[in-house]
């Protein structure tokens, strides 16, 4: 009888910890992950998504990258045009309107 009910007091104590101890963990894990993108830095410099957020982030960030390199392509096209118009150079010319039409949004 007596073997009986420590055999209960046991598994009923058991039961109690299952819960409380996954909790314990689950909770400690969640204080453990890490930021969804570095937030403190430039698209240009981010190198670590994490989740949905980041992913999200680094889709919008490479969008950026990508609009900031067309735009840095147009710019310089655009110089490059104006040196060849004071150097009357036609093939220069056409080769950077091309430029510009591809470019310049």
């Amino acid at each position: 009888m007596v073997e009986l009910l420590y055999a209960q007091g046991v598994l009923a104590l058991f039961n109690k910890l299952i819960p409380i101890s996954l909790i314990v963990l689950l909770s400690a894990c969640g204080a453990t992950h890490p930021p969804s993108y570095q937030k403190d830095r430039a698209p240009e410099s981010r190198d670590q998504y994490s989740g949905v957020e980041g992913m999200a982030q680094y889709q919008k960030d490479q969008s950026h990258l990508m609009s900031k390199e067309l735009s840095d392509k147009c710019k310089k096209a655009k110089i490059d045009l104006a040196i060849a118009k004071t150097n009357e150079d036609s093939k220069e010319i056409h080769k950077q309107n091309s430029l510009i039409k591809s470019t310049c949004v």
